[in-house]
């Protein structure tokens, strides 16, 4: 495993980030797994390298988040993994529930701490932004979190690069905490970020972590052009419909598949390495729920393209609206 800092910041997080959301209760999503059946991936997990967990209070409703917690403690010691958890989501009918004022941040920092059995988590990001709420509100909940102990860093997701360019220069002003991270959308069959939001992180020296780096499943390779639910995951995946099986996705596939072909590697992991060697990514997030999906995208971390190959799997790629966020 390679081991990076997150942007300008001194975490050093795995080259791979384990995504929780899988791991709760099936009564959110019925391709949840359950905690007994995510141990051995936690387990696995810290066996094969990786330091790095996000979940979010949304998974499961909190479960998430206390499946987590308890299973980090059983396999490791406090120092020695990045624990990120997320705010905005809505948790209930209330109407203050959710979003980004002062009253829900201060609310569902305290809640996702004790969910998740610890004094602080690693990094506290925002799972969109709110439109509803003053950016400066938000950003000084945000520094509040952080000089109370409760969070260590900050981080974003997916929005608009001059949105991200607002809130910190917000942060700059007043001199508040900045996000040290963007969690965003970017995969092969999705590369708009390319155009604003990764050079802008770059220059900035924001982390970034992207999910669904392998768009939902659809790099896997198992989807068809005529056959469009072939998962479980996939039969509830009203948005991968609405997002990819465009020809141009299918056509981008197939150039993920033939180099995997090549190389002798499956089509996640080629899809994971071409990634990995994008300019300014840090640590995709990746769901496991099954053993060999944790254990290839980790040997995927040591698998170099060529030029060709990158070129290969590019040009099939036309531009799409945006998606991830509004």
């Amino acid at each position: 495993m390679e081991y990076v800092r997150l942007g300008n910041s001194g975490l050093k997080v795995s080259r791979i980030c384990l995504g929780m959301m899988t791991y709760g209760t099936p009564a959110w999503r019925d391709w949840v797994l359950t905690e007994d059946q995510s141990r051995p991936f936690i387990k696995r997990a810290f066996e094969l390298g990786i330091n790095f967990f996000d979940t979010a209070d949304l998974y499961s409703l909190g479960v998430s988040e206390e499946v987590t917690g308890k299973l980090l403690r059983e396999f490791a010691q406090r120092h020695e993994y990045v624990l990120a958890t997320k705010v905005y989501m809505p948790m209930s009918e209330d109407v203050n529930d959710r979003g980004l004022s002062r009253k829900h941040i201060m609310e569902a920092v305290d809640k996702s701490l004790r969910r998740l059995g610890t004094d602080y988590v690693d990094l506290y990001q925002i799972h969109r932004l709110d439109h509803t709420t003053p950016i400066e509100e938000t950003m000084e909940a945000l520094h509040d979190v952080v000089k109370a102990g409760k969070a260590l860093y900050i981080g974003a997701s997916s929005m608009f690069a001059w949105e991200f360019a607002k809130a910190q220069y917000t942060a700059d002003l007043h001199g508040w905490t900045r996000f040290v991270s963007m969690q965003n959308h970017v995969n092969a069959v999705y590369r708009e970020e390319e155009r604003e939001m990764l050079p802008f992180c770059i220059d900035q020296g924001v982390g970034v972590i992207p999910w669904s780096p392998l768009a939902r499943g659809f790099l896997t390779g198992n989807r068809k052009r005529d056959e469009h639910k072939p998962t479980t995951r996939a039969k509830s995946d009203h948005l991968a419909h609405n997002y990819f099986y465009a020809d141009a996705d299918f056509d981008v596939v197939d150039q993920v598949v033939a180099v995997a072909d090549e190389r002798g590697y499956t089509p996640a992991q080629i899809a994971l390495a071409w990634l990995l060697q994008r300019p300014g990514i840090t640590a995709p997030i990746i769901g496991a729920s099954k053993m060999h999906h944790l254990e290839e995208a980790v040997t995927a971390v040591n698998i170099e393209l060529s030029k060709a190959e990158i070129q290969q799997i590019e040009a099939p790629y036309i531009p799409h609206k945006i998606m991830g966020h509004q």
